[in-house]
């Protein structure tokens, strides 16, 4: 504030300050920025040019004080949206410019053919049939070699075929099913129609620099999942700055099905004219001369054609960045039913090039607010911890003989496959030791593994299903057995039995900004009756959760897990087990369903991911999926016959399982069971919010949700802002419903909210003013308090604003339940 300023007070009068006085205030401001400082009276008192200046007009000069700077954070903020806004928009100019010469190359083209088809009708001489098959011959590109001129001649053919991949029309590109582009999502994503392979493009904003950017993307392992390794073998510098970069990239694959990919590669960075940084690469095969990398066992071979990075700096800090990814993934290599995996290009742009785009956005968000990441105050080392229960699990699936793994043979019926590793490689992961000091009691790994096939259930909702109730398929004495086999021994090998199963907790412990992938901490409660096991009453396992979203098309759901110690000590052994499942649909890449989000399947505490019958009849009568199961066991090797059979029954029951409540899940079995009512749906759920808005309407004279459009008013309650929970009509109140915003509040899911009573998320002061005002809820049918502090599961202290209560009638006007809605909520 400059020296002069007139300041207006209340009286209507104005005070002008000295330039002294400005000065004295402002080191005031912001040594005591509170109003109610101690330390500030001091200051004032200590300071004499301050003190022929009213108490009142010192603070009506700290509150027009606070005022300007809320005004510049809050116009710093808008000029930051505003310049994102005005990247997206020549993002999108630009993609307006690539469609429309799209559009005119297919007239063009359609215009040519037109003419030759008008020509052959005419003129059917051999003459002009030579002549045009002639026409259509072209040139081929001359054969290159290994000398560096020859790598850069590839180089820079890789990067004009790129470009014209990325910004042009070398390849006809159409929106990907189910992405709706806007400023917070991912980006613009589509995927080709019609060439060699599976391609996938994608543009968006990251508010990283391109050396970072391409720094990120080069990391491969990374962010890709399905990468095992990427080694450099040579490194060449160009005349013109540029680095070209030689190969050799494994991916896994991902069932036990088919083999894995390697690749052959050429990398080549380079910057453009125009400031823009390009990371483009291709394989290198016979066709080009130029150096070559011999097969590999277990991997076959597959091409990576032109594909790369164009990252542009944006005005105000960012980068614009065009991804492009194309590969011919070798399907004629896998069994008939399993190619859509390899020729699907929407399930490919969800593992490469979303998932690129994903990872950046969120490194982006740790960077530019690391106290606001789902991932929590150590972003790095949890992203490192879900890396590595991925890769573990990879691991487990492919079973390369280069790590150690050695099959078993079977027992004549070859539905599980068994392998076995006690290289010292992998015990070397195994046998860290606790900060308790009981070390790793085994001295081999065995894996358990299988495929299955399928029908008529969607992948999310058959794994929602799986996590939330696993008493459904997991037998507690195994997993006592496994949680013991990683942290202690000796421990007696269990018979796999039913019914022993103790209580699940989920507490919720990390996620990504999409909530694409989350991971969460299992515990397993009452397990102290395992007494020939050195084990304390509850067990934990790490868990790696994603794909729970079925409006996510051609995504891969994953249930990843693995023991650890319950003092979560960071150099734990990880050995993961899980399901993979995958869907099959080959339609994906040709149909533009407009599907929409089905709340329902992820309201219901019951049996989760159930939808109403007609609802999904038509969208997933048809589906086929594959299911990967991979099950890890730390054991003594002499153990070896019994942990076999053992695992084998196991993996065996669990297929039973799981075929079981694939059967339960599918719409088929519903529409001819409708009747059993075991398994709720939609109605329930719109019920529920119809009740919840029809009686705040009542007792508050006002409408909860102002319902535009056709969106459902289930939806628009489970996406409303403010935290809104339900709870039962007990002596102690329980919780048994909250929509997103409630979830997240109380850290945690739906499976575990009924573990929370009402009084256990107050505090003391107010535990006190809820059972103080609770009884006007009954009486008069709503309530409201003051805002305050509450606290999550987790006991992380949340403010809010302000707090509503009211009594939910059913239709017959009868209390259902309390509904409490926490305005304006935030963690302190």
């Amino acid at each position: 504030m400059m020296a002069g300023t007139k300041i207006a007070m209340d009286n209507g009068k104005y005070v002008r300050y000295t330039p002294e006085q400005v000065e004295a205030l402002e080191r005031l401001y912001h040594e005591c920025p509170k109003p109610s400082s101690i330390r500030r009276q001091q200051l004032i008192r200590e300071c004499p040019i301050l003190s022929n200046i009213e108490p009142k007009q010192i603070k009506v000069w700290f509150q027009n004080r606070r005022c300007r700077e809320k005004q510049r954070k809050e116009s710093s903020r808008l000029q930051a949206v505003n310049k994102k806004l005005t990247a997206m928009n020549k993002l999108l100019m630009e993609e307006n410019d690539r469609l429309q010469k799209q559009v005119s190359h297919l007239v063009y083209e359609n215009g040519y053919f037109r003419q030759r088809a008008t020509v052959a009708t005419t003129d059917t001489s051999s003459d002009s049939v030579v002549t045009s098959g002639q026409h259509q011959i072209t040139p081929q590109h001359p054969p290159r070699d290994a000398s560096p001129a020859g790598l850069l001649s590839i180089a820079e053919e890789t990067l004009t075929e790129f470009l014209s991949k990325a910004t042009g029309t070398a390849v006809e590109w159409v929106q990907m099913p189910g992405m709706k582009p806007g400023p917070d999502s991912v980006g613009i994503v589509a995927i080709s129609h019609g060439c060699t392979g599976v391609a996938a493009r994608a543009c968006g904003l990251v508010g990283l620099d391109p050396t970072r950017v391409a720094e990120i993307l080069k990391d491969r392992p990374s962010w890709c999942r399905d990468c095992r390794a990427v080694d450099l073998i040579n490194v060449l510098s160009t005349a013109n700055g540029g680095t070209i970069e030689l190969l050799y990239m494994q991916l896994y694959a991902p069932t036990t099905l088919a083999p894995a990919r390697d690749f052959w590669l050429l990398r080549y960075t380079s910057v453009l004219e125009d400031g823009s940084l390009v990371v483009c690469e291709r394989s290198l095969n016979n066709t080009q001369n130029g150096p070559s990398m011999p097969p590999a066992v277990n991997f076959v071979r597959a091409e990576l054609l032109p594909s790369g990075y164009l990252i542009r700096p944006c005005e105000g800090g960012g980068s614009i960045i065009h991804i492009v990814d194309h590969m011919d993934l070798e399907p004629s290599s896998v069994p008939e039913v399993l190619r859509p995996l390899y020729e699907s290009s929407t399930l490919f742009a969800q593992k490469t090039t979303m998932a690129a785009f994903r990872h950046l956005r969120q490194i982006s968000q740790e960077i530019s607010q690391p106290n606001v990441t789902g991932w929590g105050r150590r972003p790095a080392a949890l992203r490192a911890l879900g890396q590595k229960l991925s890769k573990g699990f990879n691991e487990a699936v492919n079973g390369f003989t280069d790590e150690g793994w050695s099959m078993l043979e079977s027992d004549g019926v070859d539905d599980v496959t068994l392998l076995v590793n006690s290289s010292p490689g992998k015990m070397m992961d195994v046998n860290f030791s606790y900060s308790n000091g009981f070390p790793s009691m085994g001295n081999a790994v065995l894996c358990a593994k299988a495929s299955m096939l399928l029908q008529n259930v969607p992948p999310a909702i058959l794994l929602r299903f799986l996590r939330e109730h696993r008493s459904e398929w997991a037998d507690s004495g195994i997993d006592a057995y496994s949680a013991a086999a990683v942290k202690a021994g000796p421990c007696s090998l269990p018979v796999p039995r039913g019914g022993s199963f103790g209580g699940q907790v989920i507490l919720p412990l990390a996620h990504t900004i999409e909530h694409e992938e989350f991971m969460e901490v299992i515990k397993l409660e009452n397990m102290g009756h395992y007494q020939d096991m050195i084990m304390p009453n509850d067990i934990f396992f790490l868990q790696l959760c994603s794909g729970v979203d079925e409006n996510a098309v051609g995504s891969c759901a994953e249930l990843i897990f693995a023991p650890i110690d319950g003092s979560f000590s960071e150099d734990a052994p990880i050995i993961p087990s899980g399901f993979r499942i995958i869907p099959l649909d080959s339609r994906m890449d040709t149909s533009s369903p407009n599907r929409t989000l089905d709340l329902a399947s992820t309201l219901e505490v019951g049996a989760a991911g159930n939808r109403a019958t007609g609802d999904n009849s038509s969208s997933c009568s048809s589906t086929k999926s594959v299911m990967t199961i991979a099950f890890q066991f730390v054991y003594e090797i002499h153990l070896q016959e019994n942990v076999s059979i053992m695992a084998r029954q196991y993996v065996r029951s669990i297929i039973a399982s799981v075929q079981r409540v694939a059967l339960a899940l599918s719409p088929s079995f519903l529409g001819s069971h409708a009747g059993l009512g075991s398994l709720p749906g939609t109605p329930e759920a719109q019920t529920l919010t119809r009740w919840i808005c029809q009686s705040y309407r009542c007792y508050m004279g006002s409408e909860l949700l102002k319902h535009e459009g056709s969106e459902s008013i289930l939806k628009m309650l489970w996406h409303h802002t403010d935290a809104i929970l339900c709870c039962s009509l007990k002596t102690l109140p329980v919780f048994t419903f909250a929509n997103q915003a409630g979830l997240d509040m109380l850290e945690t899911t739906l499976v575990s909210l009924q573990d929370i009573t009402l009084e256990k998320i107050f505090d003391e002061k107010g535990q006190k003013t809820l059972f103080a005002e609770f009884p006007q809820v009954m009486q008069q049918g709503y309530m409201s308090l003051q805002g305050g502090i509450c606290l999550s599961s987790m006991g992380r202290p949340v403010s809010y604003e302000r707090a509503v209560a009211w009594k939910v009638l059913n239709d017959e006007e009868n209390a259902h339940c309390i509904c409490f809605m926490f305005v304006n909520w935030s963690f302190v």
